[in-house]
Protein backbone atom coordinates (compact mmCIF):
# COMPACT_ATOMS: atom_id res chain seq x y z
CA UNK A 1 0.00 0.00 0.00
CA UNK A 2 2.72 2.51 0.63
CA UNK A 3 4.27 2.36 -2.47
CA UNK A 4 1.66 2.64 -4.14
CA UNK A 5 0.95 5.88 -2.17
CA UNK A 6 5.14 6.63 -3.24
CA UNK A 7 4.33 6.03 -6.91
CA UNK A 8 1.29 7.94 -7.41
CA UNK A 9 2.91 10.95 -5.40
CA UNK A 10 5.65 10.35 -7.94
CA UNK A 11 3.53 10.78 -10.68
CA UNK A 12 1.53 14.00 -9.38
CA UNK A 13 4.99 15.63 -9.00
CA UNK A 14 5.72 14.87 -12.28
CA UNK A 15 2.88 16.27 -13.86
CA UNK A 16 3.16 19.61 -11.84
CA UNK A 17 6.72 20.03 -13.29
CA UNK A 18 7.70 20.05 -16.87
CA UNK A 19 9.67 21.43 -20.02
CA UNK A 20 9.13 20.70 -23.82
CA UNK A 21 11.39 22.55 -26.84
CA UNK A 22 8.44 23.26 -29.30
CA UNK A 23 10.44 25.56 -31.78
CA UNK A 24 13.68 25.42 -33.22
CA UNK A 25 14.81 28.97 -34.29
CA UNK A 26 16.49 30.10 -37.07
CA UNK A 27 20.18 31.23 -38.06
CA UNK A 28 21.64 34.67 -38.15
CA UNK A 29 21.47 34.92 -41.83
CA UNK A 30 17.34 34.85 -41.62
CA UNK A 31 15.88 38.11 -42.47
CA UNK A 32 12.11 38.66 -41.31
CA UNK A 33 9.65 40.21 -43.41
CA UNK A 34 8.26 43.05 -41.92
CA UNK A 35 5.08 41.57 -40.80
CA UNK A 36 7.22 38.70 -38.81
CA UNK A 37 9.01 41.45 -37.19
CA UNK A 38 6.70 43.88 -36.47
CA UNK A 39 3.41 44.92 -34.05
CA UNK A 40 0.52 45.21 -35.97
CA UNK A 41 -1.90 46.98 -34.18
CA UNK A 42 -5.66 47.11 -35.02
CA UNK A 43 -7.02 50.65 -34.95
CA UNK A 44 -10.85 50.38 -34.99
CA UNK A 45 -11.28 53.94 -36.76
CA UNK A 46 -14.60 55.09 -35.23
CA UNK A 47 -13.39 54.92 -32.04
CA UNK A 48 -9.69 56.01 -32.31
CA UNK A 49 -9.62 59.89 -32.76
CA UNK A 50 -12.27 62.21 -34.19
CA UNK A 51 -11.18 65.74 -35.39
CA UNK A 52 -14.01 67.45 -36.76
CA UNK A 53 -16.72 66.64 -33.58
CA UNK A 54 -18.97 64.55 -34.99
CA UNK A 55 -17.77 62.35 -31.98
CA UNK A 56 -16.99 59.64 -34.94
CA UNK A 57 -12.99 58.84 -35.24
CA UNK A 58 -11.96 59.71 -38.53
CA UNK A 59 -8.64 59.75 -40.84
CA UNK A 60 -7.46 63.11 -39.78
CA UNK A 61 -7.76 62.30 -36.20
CA UNK A 62 -5.68 59.35 -36.79
CA UNK A 63 -3.40 61.19 -38.80
CA UNK A 64 -2.97 63.77 -35.55
CA UNK A 65 -1.95 60.21 -33.34
CA UNK A 66 0.36 58.92 -35.70
CA UNK A 67 3.21 59.67 -33.73
CA UNK A 68 2.24 57.48 -30.84
CA UNK A 69 2.37 54.34 -32.82
CA UNK A 70 6.50 54.96 -32.88
CA UNK A 71 6.37 55.72 -29.56
CA UNK A 72 5.04 52.45 -28.36
CA UNK A 73 6.93 50.18 -31.57
CA UNK A 74 4.31 49.71 -33.79
CA UNK A 75 5.05 48.66 -37.24
CA UNK A 76 2.02 47.82 -38.62
CA UNK A 77 -1.68 49.34 -38.61
CA UNK A 78 -4.66 47.16 -39.85
CA UNK A 79 -7.91 49.99 -39.95
CA UNK A 80 -11.06 48.39 -39.26
CA UNK A 81 -13.60 48.85 -42.74
CA UNK A 82 -13.02 52.73 -44.46
CA UNK A 83 -15.38 51.95 -47.44
CA UNK A 84 -18.22 53.75 -48.47
CA UNK A 85 -21.25 52.03 -46.26
CA UNK A 86 -24.90 52.80 -45.04
CA UNK A 87 -22.64 51.90 -42.03
CA UNK A 88 -25.69 48.85 -40.73
CA UNK A 89 -22.94 46.59 -39.54
CA UNK A 90 -20.40 49.46 -39.02
CA UNK A 91 -18.45 49.13 -42.20
CA UNK A 92 -18.36 45.79 -42.97
CA UNK A 93 -21.54 46.51 -45.18
CA UNK A 94 -19.87 47.77 -48.24
CA UNK A 95 -21.74 49.85 -50.84
CA UNK A 96 -18.65 50.94 -52.85
CA UNK A 97 -15.05 49.07 -52.47
CA UNK A 98 -13.19 51.74 -53.81
CA UNK A 99 -14.95 55.11 -52.31
CA UNK A 100 -14.14 55.83 -48.73
CA UNK A 101 -16.89 56.28 -46.09
CA UNK A 102 -17.32 60.57 -46.12
CA UNK A 103 -18.10 59.33 -41.55
CA UNK A 104 -14.31 58.89 -42.13
CA UNK A 105 -13.03 61.65 -44.43
CA UNK A 106 -12.13 62.04 -48.74
CA UNK A 107 -9.56 59.82 -50.42
CA UNK A 108 -6.54 62.63 -49.64
CA UNK A 109 -7.41 62.66 -46.11
CA UNK A 110 -7.06 58.87 -46.60
CA UNK A 111 -3.63 59.39 -48.88
CA UNK A 112 -2.28 62.16 -45.94
CA UNK A 113 -2.81 59.02 -43.58
CA UNK A 114 -1.01 56.55 -45.46
CA UNK A 115 1.67 59.10 -46.21
CA UNK A 116 2.49 59.71 -42.80
CA UNK A 117 2.30 56.53 -41.73
CA UNK A 118 5.28 55.58 -44.83
CA UNK A 119 7.17 58.63 -43.43
CA UNK A 120 7.37 56.70 -40.50
CA UNK A 121 8.61 53.36 -41.50
CA UNK A 122 4.86 52.25 -40.78
CA UNK A 123 2.63 50.00 -42.53
CA UNK A 124 -0.89 50.26 -43.57
CA UNK A 125 -3.07 47.00 -43.50
CA UNK A 126 -6.75 47.45 -44.60
CA UNK A 127 -9.57 45.08 -43.19
CA UNK A 128 -11.47 43.74 -46.51
CA UNK A 129 -15.14 42.37 -46.63
CA UNK A 130 -14.96 39.73 -49.32
CA UNK A 131 -17.89 37.32 -48.40
CA UNK A 132 -20.83 40.06 -48.57
CA UNK A 133 -21.26 43.88 -49.89
CA UNK A 134 -24.34 45.89 -48.59
CA UNK A 135 -28.14 45.60 -50.32
CA UNK A 136 -27.19 49.14 -51.36
CA UNK A 137 -24.66 48.33 -53.47
CA UNK A 138 -25.01 48.41 -57.13
CA UNK A 139 -23.78 44.86 -57.68
CA UNK A 140 -27.10 43.94 -55.55
CA UNK A 141 -29.53 46.42 -57.35
CA UNK A 142 -28.87 45.39 -60.82
CA UNK A 143 -28.82 41.96 -59.34
CA UNK A 144 -32.30 42.06 -58.21
CA UNK A 145 -33.33 43.28 -61.54
CA UNK A 146 -31.65 40.33 -63.32
CA UNK A 147 -29.48 43.12 -64.99
CA UNK A 148 -26.12 40.93 -66.30
CA UNK A 149 -23.49 40.60 -66.26
CA UNK A 150 -25.11 41.28 -62.26
CA UNK A 151 -27.37 38.69 -62.13
CA UNK A 152 -25.76 35.94 -60.28
CA UNK A 153 -23.24 37.78 -58.34
CA UNK A 154 -25.29 36.88 -55.51
CA UNK A 155 -27.01 33.75 -54.13
CA UNK A 156 -30.27 33.19 -55.31
CA UNK A 157 -32.47 30.61 -54.72
CA UNK A 158 -36.27 30.05 -55.68
CA UNK A 159 -38.94 29.25 -52.57
CA UNK A 160 -40.23 25.84 -51.51
CA UNK A 161 -43.93 26.08 -51.94
CA UNK A 162 -46.26 23.93 -49.59
CA UNK A 163 -48.64 22.25 -51.23
CA UNK A 164 -51.57 24.73 -49.63
CA UNK A 165 -48.97 27.23 -51.72
CA UNK A 166 -47.46 28.86 -48.35
CA UNK A 167 -44.15 30.00 -49.38
CA UNK A 168 -40.37 29.15 -47.55
CA UNK A 169 -36.57 29.54 -47.62
CA UNK A 170 -34.54 27.05 -49.22
CA UNK A 171 -33.38 25.44 -46.13
CA UNK A 172 -33.01 25.79 -42.31
CA UNK A 173 -29.79 27.85 -42.16
CA UNK A 174 -29.67 30.46 -39.43
CA UNK A 175 -27.65 34.28 -39.40
CA UNK A 176 -24.96 34.15 -37.72
CA UNK A 177 -26.25 38.06 -35.94
CA UNK A 178 -29.15 35.36 -34.77
CA UNK A 179 -31.70 37.15 -37.48
CA UNK A 180 -33.86 34.02 -37.65
CA UNK A 181 -33.25 32.35 -41.16
CA UNK A 182 -30.53 33.65 -43.30
CA UNK A 183 -32.24 33.73 -46.22
CA UNK A 184 -34.65 36.93 -47.13
CA UNK A 185 -37.54 36.94 -49.83
CA UNK A 186 -37.19 39.83 -52.29
CA UNK A 187 -40.17 40.97 -54.04
CA UNK A 188 -39.04 42.02 -56.97
CA UNK A 189 -37.04 39.09 -57.99
CA UNK A 190 -39.30 36.98 -56.21
CA UNK A 191 -36.62 34.67 -55.17
CA UNK A 192 -34.80 34.50 -51.10
CA UNK A 193 -31.07 35.61 -51.15
CA UNK A 194 -28.56 34.19 -48.86
CA UNK A 195 -27.35 36.59 -46.29
CA UNK A 196 -24.80 34.92 -43.53
CA UNK A 197 -24.96 37.81 -41.50
CA UNK A 198 -26.99 41.13 -41.49
CA UNK A 199 -30.13 41.19 -43.69
CA UNK A 200 -28.85 44.32 -44.91
CA UNK A 201 -25.71 41.97 -45.88
CA UNK A 202 -26.18 39.90 -48.92
CA UNK A 203 -23.50 36.99 -49.39
CA UNK A 204 -21.49 37.30 -52.67
CA UNK A 205 -21.77 34.35 -54.96
CA UNK A 206 -18.24 32.81 -55.68
CA UNK A 207 -19.37 30.29 -58.15
CA UNK A 208 -19.88 33.36 -60.31
CA UNK A 209 -16.65 33.93 -61.88
CA UNK A 210 -17.11 37.57 -62.41
CA UNK A 211 -17.37 37.89 -58.95
CA UNK A 212 -13.71 36.01 -58.23
CA UNK A 213 -12.86 38.91 -61.12
CA UNK A 214 -14.11 42.04 -59.45
CA UNK A 215 -13.09 41.28 -56.06
CA UNK A 216 -9.28 40.53 -57.78
CA UNK A 217 -9.96 44.31 -59.45
CA UNK A 218 -10.06 45.84 -55.85
CA UNK A 219 -7.41 44.04 -54.69
CA UNK A 220 -5.53 45.64 -57.19
CA UNK A 221 -6.68 48.92 -56.82
CA UNK A 222 -6.04 49.23 -52.81
CA UNK A 223 -2.44 47.99 -53.92
CA UNK A 224 -2.24 50.28 -56.23
CA UNK A 225 -3.13 52.97 -53.88
CA UNK A 226 -0.03 51.85 -51.61
CA UNK A 227 -1.41 50.33 -49.17
CA UNK A 228 0.62 47.24 -47.48
CA UNK A 229 -1.84 44.15 -47.18
CA UNK A 230 -5.03 43.37 -45.78
CA UNK A 231 -6.97 41.46 -43.27
CA UNK A 232 -9.70 39.79 -44.75
CA UNK A 233 -12.77 39.09 -42.56
CA UNK A 234 -15.50 36.12 -42.38
CA UNK A 235 -13.28 34.16 -44.85
CA UNK A 236 -14.33 30.55 -43.30
CA UNK A 237 -17.98 32.19 -44.87
CA UNK A 238 -17.16 32.46 -48.26
CA UNK A 239 -18.99 29.13 -50.05
CA UNK A 240 -21.95 27.08 -49.16
CA UNK A 241 -22.76 23.61 -49.74
CA UNK A 242 -24.37 23.60 -53.37
CA UNK A 243 -27.00 21.37 -52.44
CA UNK A 244 -28.59 23.46 -49.62
CA UNK A 245 -28.81 20.47 -47.55
CA UNK A 246 -29.84 21.61 -43.92
CA UNK A 247 -27.24 21.97 -41.45
CA UNK A 248 -27.98 19.76 -38.33
CA UNK A 249 -28.72 20.72 -34.64
CA UNK A 250 -26.52 21.53 -31.77
CA UNK A 251 -28.75 20.81 -29.44
CA UNK A 252 -26.78 23.74 -26.76
CA UNK A 253 -28.52 24.17 -23.76
CA UNK A 254 -30.09 27.64 -22.83
CA UNK A 255 -30.31 29.12 -26.69
CA UNK A 256 -33.33 29.94 -28.65
CA UNK A 257 -34.50 27.65 -31.96
CA UNK A 258 -33.36 30.85 -33.94
CA UNK A 259 -30.13 31.66 -32.68
CA UNK A 260 -27.17 30.64 -34.87
CA UNK A 261 -25.86 28.28 -32.27
CA UNK A 262 -28.63 26.00 -32.43
CA UNK A 263 -27.43 24.20 -35.77
CA UNK A 264 -24.04 23.07 -36.38
CA UNK A 265 -22.66 24.72 -39.64
CA UNK A 266 -20.36 21.83 -41.37
CA UNK A 267 -22.27 23.00 -44.58
CA UNK A 268 -22.09 26.74 -44.39
CA UNK A 269 -18.64 26.83 -43.29
CA UNK A 270 -14.82 26.17 -44.59
CA UNK A 271 -15.93 24.41 -47.41
CA UNK A 272 -12.99 23.37 -49.39
CA UNK A 273 -13.35 25.55 -52.47
CA UNK A 274 -12.75 28.53 -50.04
CA UNK A 275 -9.58 27.60 -49.24
CA UNK A 276 -8.48 27.24 -53.06
CA UNK A 277 -10.02 30.79 -52.95
CA UNK A 278 -7.36 32.21 -50.41
CA UNK A 279 -4.82 30.23 -52.32
CA UNK A 280 -6.22 32.67 -55.70
CA UNK A 281 -6.01 35.65 -53.42
CA UNK A 282 -1.84 34.81 -52.16
CA UNK A 283 -1.12 34.44 -55.75
CA UNK A 284 -2.17 37.68 -57.07
CA UNK A 285 -0.34 39.54 -53.87
CA UNK A 286 2.69 37.34 -54.67
CA UNK A 287 2.63 38.45 -58.34
CA UNK A 288 2.19 42.02 -57.80
CA UNK A 289 4.62 42.02 -54.48
CA UNK A 290 7.43 40.49 -57.40
CA UNK A 291 6.38 42.93 -60.01
CA UNK A 292 6.73 45.98 -57.45
CA UNK A 293 9.78 44.97 -55.67
CA UNK A 294 7.55 44.63 -52.18
CA UNK A 295 6.31 42.53 -49.90
CA UNK A 296 2.28 42.39 -49.43
CA UNK A 297 0.66 40.69 -46.80
CA UNK A 298 -2.67 39.65 -45.61
CA UNK A 299 -4.36 37.59 -42.72
CA UNK A 300 -7.34 36.11 -42.82
CA UNK A 301 -10.60 36.01 -39.80
CA UNK A 302 -11.67 32.63 -39.58
CA UNK A 303 -13.41 31.57 -35.96
CA UNK A 304 -12.93 27.32 -37.05
CA UNK A 305 -11.79 24.29 -35.58
CA UNK A 306 -7.98 24.33 -35.48
CA UNK A 307 -7.93 21.71 -38.09
CA UNK A 308 -9.82 23.84 -40.84
CA UNK A 309 -7.91 26.75 -39.65
CA UNK A 310 -4.48 25.33 -39.90
CA UNK A 311 -5.90 24.74 -43.97
CA UNK A 312 -5.65 28.86 -44.46
CA UNK A 313 -1.95 28.62 -44.49
CA UNK A 314 -1.89 26.82 -47.79
CA UNK A 315 1.63 24.85 -47.67
CA UNK A 316 4.85 24.93 -49.26
CA UNK A 317 3.86 24.30 -52.64
CA UNK A 318 0.70 26.24 -52.91
CA UNK A 319 0.71 28.94 -49.78
CA UNK A 320 -2.39 30.10 -48.81
CA UNK A 321 -2.40 33.06 -46.15
CA UNK A 322 0.70 34.67 -44.72
CA UNK A 323 -1.56 33.39 -41.43
CA UNK A 324 -5.04 32.71 -40.03
CA UNK A 325 -5.83 34.33 -36.74
CA UNK A 326 -5.06 32.70 -33.53
CA UNK A 327 -7.81 32.70 -31.71
CA UNK A 328 -6.92 30.29 -28.99
CA UNK A 329 -6.32 33.27 -26.25
CA UNK A 330 -9.61 34.51 -27.18
CA UNK A 331 -12.34 31.34 -27.77
CA UNK A 332 -10.26 29.33 -25.03
CA UNK A 333 -8.76 30.98 -22.49
CA UNK A 334 -10.56 32.74 -18.94
CA UNK A 335 -10.17 33.37 -15.22
CA UNK A 336 -10.08 29.38 -14.74
CA UNK A 337 -7.78 28.82 -17.12
CA UNK A 338 -4.58 27.23 -15.52
CA UNK A 339 -0.46 26.89 -16.58
CA UNK A 340 -1.73 23.49 -18.07
CA UNK A 341 -4.06 25.00 -20.87
CA UNK A 342 -1.79 27.91 -21.65
CA UNK A 343 0.60 25.31 -22.22
CA UNK A 344 -1.78 23.22 -24.66
CA UNK A 345 -3.11 26.22 -26.35
CA UNK A 346 0.82 27.40 -27.42
CA UNK A 347 1.74 23.91 -27.92
CA UNK A 348 -1.63 23.37 -30.28
CA UNK A 349 -0.80 26.63 -32.63
CA UNK A 350 3.19 25.92 -33.27
CA UNK A 351 2.55 22.00 -33.56
CA UNK A 352 0.34 22.06 -36.01
CA UNK A 353 0.97 24.75 -38.15
CA UNK A 354 1.97 23.51 -41.72
CA UNK A 355 5.82 23.49 -42.23
CA UNK A 356 8.11 27.16 -42.34
CA UNK A 357 4.82 28.81 -41.42
CA UNK A 358 5.02 31.99 -38.96
CA UNK A 359 2.55 32.04 -35.76
CA UNK A 360 0.66 35.04 -34.62
CA UNK A 361 -0.79 35.73 -31.57
CA UNK A 362 -4.42 37.44 -31.04
CA UNK A 363 -5.88 38.21 -27.46
CA UNK A 364 -8.10 41.12 -28.53
CA UNK A 365 -10.19 42.55 -30.96
CA UNK A 366 -13.49 44.20 -32.37
CA UNK A 367 -15.96 41.43 -31.97
CA UNK A 368 -14.72 40.00 -28.14
CA UNK A 369 -15.17 41.61 -24.49
CA UNK A 370 -11.83 43.41 -23.59
CA UNK A 371 -8.97 40.75 -22.36
CA UNK A 372 -8.98 43.08 -19.02
CA UNK A 373 -12.32 42.00 -18.27
CA UNK A 374 -12.82 38.63 -19.90
CA UNK A 375 -9.45 37.85 -17.85
CA UNK A 376 -8.29 39.99 -14.70
CA UNK A 377 -7.16 43.54 -15.14
CA UNK A 378 -3.80 42.11 -13.10
CA UNK A 379 -2.98 39.58 -15.86
CA UNK A 380 -2.86 42.16 -18.47
CA UNK A 381 0.72 42.43 -18.40
CA UNK A 382 1.74 38.52 -18.53
CA UNK A 383 -0.45 38.40 -21.28
CA UNK A 384 1.26 40.63 -22.94
CA UNK A 385 4.10 39.03 -22.45
CA UNK A 386 3.12 36.00 -23.80
CA UNK A 387 2.00 37.94 -27.17
CA UNK A 388 4.74 39.55 -27.73
CA UNK A 389 7.48 37.54 -26.91
CA UNK A 390 6.44 34.02 -28.09
CA UNK A 391 7.62 33.46 -31.52
CA UNK A 392 5.39 34.87 -34.23
CA UNK A 393 3.51 38.09 -34.79
CA UNK A 394 1.69 40.05 -32.03
CA UNK A 395 -1.70 42.06 -32.90
CA UNK A 396 -2.71 44.47 -30.25
CA UNK A 397 -6.54 45.55 -30.23
CA UNK A 398 -6.46 49.33 -29.97
CA UNK A 399 -6.29 50.24 -26.26
CA UNK A 400 -5.43 47.33 -24.91
CA UNK A 401 -1.80 47.99 -24.55
CA UNK A 402 -3.62 51.07 -21.46
CA UNK A 403 -5.12 47.80 -20.02
CA UNK A 404 -8.74 49.32 -20.45
CA UNK A 405 -11.82 47.10 -19.62
CA UNK A 406 -15.11 47.07 -21.34
CA UNK A 407 -17.44 50.31 -21.17
CA UNK A 408 -20.92 49.68 -19.97
CA UNK A 409 -23.77 50.34 -22.33
CA UNK A 410 -27.21 50.59 -21.66
CA UNK A 411 -29.70 48.83 -24.20
CA UNK A 412 -31.06 52.54 -25.43
CA UNK A 413 -27.10 53.38 -26.13
CA UNK A 414 -26.75 50.29 -27.86
CA UNK A 415 -25.90 49.99 -31.30
CA UNK A 416 -24.18 46.98 -32.24
CA UNK A 417 -27.05 45.07 -34.51
CA UNK A 418 -25.71 41.57 -32.81
CA UNK A 419 -26.70 43.32 -29.79
CA UNK A 420 -30.07 44.81 -31.05
CA UNK A 421 -31.22 41.99 -33.05
CA UNK A 422 -31.76 39.90 -29.76
CA UNK A 423 -33.35 42.68 -27.25
CA UNK A 424 -33.49 44.08 -24.23
CA UNK A 425 -33.18 40.91 -22.05
CA UNK A 426 -30.40 39.52 -23.70
CA UNK A 427 -28.38 42.36 -25.46
CA UNK A 428 -25.01 42.46 -23.20
CA UNK A 429 -24.74 38.45 -23.83
CA UNK A 430 -24.10 39.36 -27.26
CA UNK A 431 -23.55 42.77 -28.40
CA UNK A 432 -19.64 43.96 -29.08
CA UNK A 433 -20.15 47.48 -28.07
CA UNK A 434 -18.83 47.58 -24.74
CA UNK A 435 -15.44 46.63 -26.55
CA UNK A 436 -15.48 49.49 -28.76
CA UNK A 437 -15.79 52.63 -26.76
CA UNK A 438 -13.28 55.89 -27.35
CA UNK A 439 -9.73 55.61 -26.67
CA UNK A 440 -8.82 57.36 -23.70
CA UNK A 441 -6.02 59.58 -24.63
CA UNK A 442 -6.16 62.09 -21.36
CA UNK A 443 -8.86 63.24 -18.49
CA UNK A 444 -10.35 66.39 -20.25
CA UNK A 445 -13.96 66.41 -22.12
CA UNK A 446 -15.22 63.22 -23.27
CA UNK A 447 -11.34 61.96 -22.61
CA UNK A 448 -9.83 63.43 -25.54
CA UNK A 449 -11.23 61.92 -28.20
CA UNK A 450 -13.46 64.98 -29.79
CA UNK A 451 -14.14 68.40 -29.35
CA UNK A 452 -17.86 67.87 -30.02
CA UNK A 453 -20.54 67.03 -27.61
CA UNK A 454 -21.48 63.43 -28.05
CA UNK A 455 -19.27 59.96 -28.64
CA UNK A 456 -20.94 57.48 -30.81
CA UNK A 457 -20.22 55.20 -28.01
CA UNK A 458 -20.12 56.49 -24.51
CA UNK A 459 -16.78 56.89 -23.09
CA UNK A 460 -15.35 54.81 -20.14
CA UNK A 461 -16.37 56.37 -17.02
CA UNK A 462 -12.14 55.39 -16.01
CA UNK A 463 -11.42 57.68 -18.58
CA UNK A 464 -10.57 60.18 -15.86
CA UNK A 465 -7.22 58.46 -14.66
CA UNK A 466 -6.72 54.79 -16.99
CA UNK A 467 -6.05 57.98 -20.06
CA UNK A 468 -3.03 57.77 -22.20
CA UNK A 469 -1.27 61.02 -20.48
CA UNK A 470 -1.74 59.87 -16.78
CA UNK A 471 -0.63 56.01 -17.41
CA UNK A 472 2.13 57.74 -19.15
CA UNK A 473 3.32 58.87 -16.14
CA UNK A 474 4.40 56.13 -13.91
CA UNK A 475 4.40 52.04 -13.72
CA UNK A 476 1.47 50.88 -15.73
CA UNK A 477 0.78 48.44 -18.69
CA UNK A 478 1.47 50.98 -20.91
CA UNK A 479 5.07 51.54 -19.77
CA UNK A 480 5.28 48.03 -19.24
CA UNK A 481 3.89 47.58 -23.22
CA UNK A 482 6.23 49.82 -24.38
CA UNK A 483 9.15 47.87 -23.01
CA UNK A 484 7.82 44.36 -24.55
CA UNK A 485 7.75 46.11 -27.83
CA UNK A 486 11.33 47.06 -27.68
CA UNK A 487 12.48 44.39 -26.44
CA UNK A 488 10.62 42.02 -29.16
CA UNK A 489 12.92 43.52 -31.45
CA UNK A 490 16.23 41.74 -30.72
CA UNK A 491 17.51 38.57 -32.22
CA UNK A 492 16.71 36.22 -29.14
CA UNK A 493 13.23 37.11 -29.67
CA UNK A 494 12.95 37.40 -32.95
CA UNK A 495 15.02 34.47 -34.07
CA UNK A 496 15.76 32.63 -30.71
CA UNK A 497 14.58 29.05 -29.94
CA UNK A 498 11.19 28.31 -27.70
CA UNK A 499 11.23 26.26 -24.61
CA UNK A 500 7.87 25.87 -22.64
CA UNK A 501 7.60 25.28 -18.57
CA UNK A 502 5.14 24.14 -16.80
CA UNK A 503 6.16 25.12 -13.32
CA UNK A 504 3.01 24.54 -11.11
CA UNK A 505 -0.26 24.14 -11.95
CA UNK A 506 -1.08 28.22 -12.41
CA UNK A 507 2.45 29.34 -13.22
CA UNK A 508 3.68 28.68 -16.59
CA UNK A 509 7.31 30.01 -18.03
CA UNK A 510 8.63 29.90 -21.26
CA UNK A 511 12.29 30.67 -22.63
CA UNK A 512 14.08 32.22 -25.56
CA UNK A 513 17.65 31.59 -26.42
CA UNK A 514 19.31 32.46 -29.35
CA UNK A 515 23.21 31.47 -30.03
CA UNK A 516 25.82 33.83 -27.95
CA UNK A 517 23.00 36.18 -27.14
CA UNK A 518 21.38 36.21 -23.39
CA UNK A 519 18.35 34.20 -22.59
CA UNK A 520 15.35 35.68 -21.27
CA UNK A 521 12.64 33.09 -19.08
CA UNK A 522 9.07 34.40 -18.65
CA UNK A 523 7.21 33.36 -15.73
CA UNK A 524 3.60 33.97 -15.44
CA UNK A 525 1.39 33.46 -12.48
CA UNK A 526 -2.14 32.63 -13.37
CA UNK A 527 -2.87 31.96 -10.15
CA UNK A 528 -4.90 33.95 -7.35
CA UNK A 529 -2.09 32.78 -4.57
CA UNK A 530 1.42 33.42 -4.08
CA UNK A 531 3.77 31.08 -5.88
CA UNK A 532 7.39 30.14 -5.17
CA UNK A 533 8.88 28.88 -8.31
CA UNK A 534 12.28 26.86 -9.09
CA UNK A 535 13.19 27.48 -12.82
CA UNK A 536 16.66 26.15 -12.31
CA UNK A 537 14.89 22.41 -11.87
CA UNK A 538 13.52 22.92 -15.16
CA UNK A 539 16.64 24.84 -16.96
CA UNK A 540 19.98 23.52 -15.10
CA UNK A 541 21.72 25.80 -17.72
CA UNK A 542 20.64 29.30 -16.19
CA UNK A 543 22.83 31.21 -13.76
CA UNK A 544 22.50 31.32 -10.02
CA UNK A 545 21.26 34.75 -10.84
CA UNK A 546 19.07 36.42 -13.13
CA UNK A 547 18.46 39.63 -14.11
CA UNK A 548 14.53 41.33 -14.11
CA UNK A 549 14.21 42.98 -17.71
CA UNK A 550 10.66 43.54 -17.12
CA UNK A 551 8.38 43.29 -14.86
CA UNK A 552 4.12 43.59 -14.47
CA UNK A 553 2.66 46.47 -12.45
CA UNK A 554 1.47 44.20 -9.45
CA UNK A 555 4.92 41.94 -9.07
CA UNK A 556 7.01 44.19 -6.53
CA UNK A 557 10.08 43.84 -8.78
CA UNK A 558 11.47 46.34 -11.03
CA UNK A 559 13.62 46.39 -13.99
CA UNK A 560 17.07 45.83 -12.99
CA UNK A 561 16.18 43.57 -9.86
CA UNK A 562 18.84 40.65 -9.47
CA UNK A 563 17.12 37.57 -8.24
CA UNK A 564 17.95 34.14 -7.59
CA UNK A 565 17.03 31.22 -10.26
CA UNK A 566 15.96 28.68 -7.74
CA UNK A 567 13.52 31.04 -5.53
CA UNK A 568 11.48 33.54 -7.30
CA UNK A 569 8.12 34.59 -5.78
CA UNK A 570 5.29 35.35 -7.68
CA UNK A 571 2.02 37.37 -6.82
CA UNK A 572 -0.88 36.39 -7.70
CA UNK A 573 -1.30 37.30 -11.38
CA UNK A 574 2.11 38.71 -11.57
CA UNK A 575 5.08 38.34 -14.21
CA UNK A 576 8.34 38.83 -14.71
CA UNK A 577 10.88 38.70 -17.65
CA UNK A 578 14.18 37.43 -16.82
CA UNK A 579 17.27 37.72 -18.46
CA UNK A 580 20.97 35.59 -18.15
CA UNK A 581 22.67 38.80 -18.74
CA UNK A 582 25.04 39.83 -15.95
CA UNK A 583 24.14 42.97 -14.10
CA UNK A 584 26.61 44.87 -16.08
CA UNK A 585 26.07 43.52 -19.51
CA UNK A 586 24.32 45.54 -22.33
CA UNK A 587 21.93 42.90 -23.68
CA UNK A 588 21.12 45.08 -26.96
CA UNK A 589 18.36 47.15 -25.22
CA UNK A 590 18.83 48.75 -22.49
CA UNK A 591 16.06 50.97 -20.57
CA UNK A 592 14.97 51.90 -17.17
CA UNK A 593 11.57 51.84 -15.19
CA UNK A 594 10.93 55.23 -16.63
CA UNK A 595 10.46 53.86 -20.19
Amino acid sequence: MLKIIIFVSLLAATKLVSSEYIFKGFDDTFKPEWWQSNIIYQIYVRSFKDSDGDGIGDFNGITEKVDYFKSINVGAVWLSPIFKSPQDDFGYDVSNFKMVDPLFGTMADFDRMRDAFHERGIKVILDFVPNHTSDEHPWFVKSVERKEPYTNYYVWKDPIISENGTRSPPNNWLGVFNTGSAWEWNEVRQQYYFHAFQVKQPDLNYRCPMVVEEIKNIILFWLGRGVDGFRFDAVNYLYEREDLADEGKSYKVGILDTDYDALVHNHTLDQPETYEMVRVWRELLDDYSTSEHKTNFFMVECYSPLNNTMLYYGNETSPGAHFPFNFLFINSFDQQSDAYEVNDMIKSWILNMPKNKWPNWVIGNHDNSRVASRTNPLLVDGLHMLQTLLPGTPITYYADELGVQDTYVRWNQTVDPAGRNVGVLRYTKFSRDPARSPFPWDNSENAGFTNGTKTWLPINPEYWHENLVQLSKFKSHLRTYRQLARLRQIPTIIKGDLHVYVLSQWVFGFSRSFYDHPTFFIVINFGSEIEKVNIKAVRETLPETLKVKISSINSGYVTGNVISSKYVILRPKAALVLSTAKPNEDDIVSFSEDN
